[in-house]
């Protein structure tokens, strides 16, 4: 047999072996779709994932602090930026340079000397019932911060204080300028105080005069019998702030408080405002507080 016979047979007899036994390839099916993986119900889509985010990104814990001023409405968050460099910034009392410091809504924020709030500023105007303690703190039962849990996201609290039995206005904000300079100046409020006997005139006299409790002197704006009522109850005006001047002050003179209501605060009164319910203050309202001496 010639070379050339010999390298044809071979191939002959290799392609009879593979007669009808093509290579397997993958072949689409006549009148099939085009094979794409396909989703389980109820499997999870296998998209690639997202990079992983930081703990420290997470809301728990606090944001940029460049963000934070801008959300107080300062300025840009890129020229906050330049105000931390320059050290106008600080956080807690320590002054911050570094840039993407982290702070939480808690944390004291001062931009050149002023303390500012990254939440919009909110007031409200709270007519307290009985059983209500005025706190934030949820180990007390039933606060005044349950009553006005749906009046905005902002972290507002009460200024001023009212017994858990008082009744009457309370006033809540964020605005921590206004917190300090009513804490300061003080906040005129109308008391209707009911007592469990006639107040004499000359002890009425005597709290108008201003008297000393416990080595200090108590100062009353005004207090007066209240019109077409008994003489155990009175009008009574203060600034102080506290929640137990009252009771203090008759208990001083040897009386009961029976009842104590708050019926205005500087200009507010309780006005189409009923016992349990609160309102959002009008911006007008809200000015008249910068007109306080």
């Amino acid at each position: 047999m010639s070379k050339r016979e010999n390298k044809s047979r071979p191939v002959s007899e290799t392609r009879k072996e593979s007669a009808g036994k093509k290579k397997q390839y993958p072949m689409k099916k006549e009148g099939a779709k085009k094979q794409y993986p396909v989703k389980k119900e109820g499997a999870k889509s296998q998209a690639p994932k997202k990079p992983s985010v930081s703990k420290k990104s997470k809301p728990a814990d606090g944001i940029r602090l460049n963000k934070y001023i801008s959300n107080s409405g300062i300025c840009s968050r890129r020229e906050a930026d330049t105000y931390i460099a320059t050290g106008l910034v600080s956080v807690n009392g320590k002054i911050i340079n570094e840039m993407g410091h982290r702070v939480k809504l808690e944390d004291e924020v001062r931009f050149d000397g002023r303390r500012i709030n990254p939440e919009p500023m909110e007031y409200v105007l709270l007519n307290k019932p009985k059983g209500f303690a005025t706190t934030t703190s949820e180990s007390k039962g039933q606060t005044v911060m349950d009553l006005v849990s749906n009046a905005t996201n902002s972290r507002i609290t009460p200024i001023g204080r009212l017994g858990r039995n008082a009744t009457g206005l309370l006033f809540f904000t964020n605005d921590d300028v206004l917190k300090e300079k009513l804490s300061k100046k003080g906040m005129e409020r109308l008391f209707h105080v009911e007592l469990d006997k006639n107040l004499k005139a000359g002890d009425l006299q005597k709290i108008s005069e201003g008297i000393l409790i416990a080595g200090k002197k108590v100062i009353i704006e005004e207090i007066k019998y209240v019109a077409d009522a008994p003489k155990n109850e009175v009008g009574l005006r203060i600034k102080h702030m506290g929640n137990s001047v009252i009771r203090d002050i008759f208990d001083h003179l040897g009386y009961d408080v029976v009842r104590v209501d708050c019926v205005k605060i500087a200009h507010l009164t309780k006005k189409d405002l009923p016992r349990g319910r609160w309102k959002i203050l009008s911006q007008e309202e809200v000015e008249l507080f910068n007109m306080l001496r």
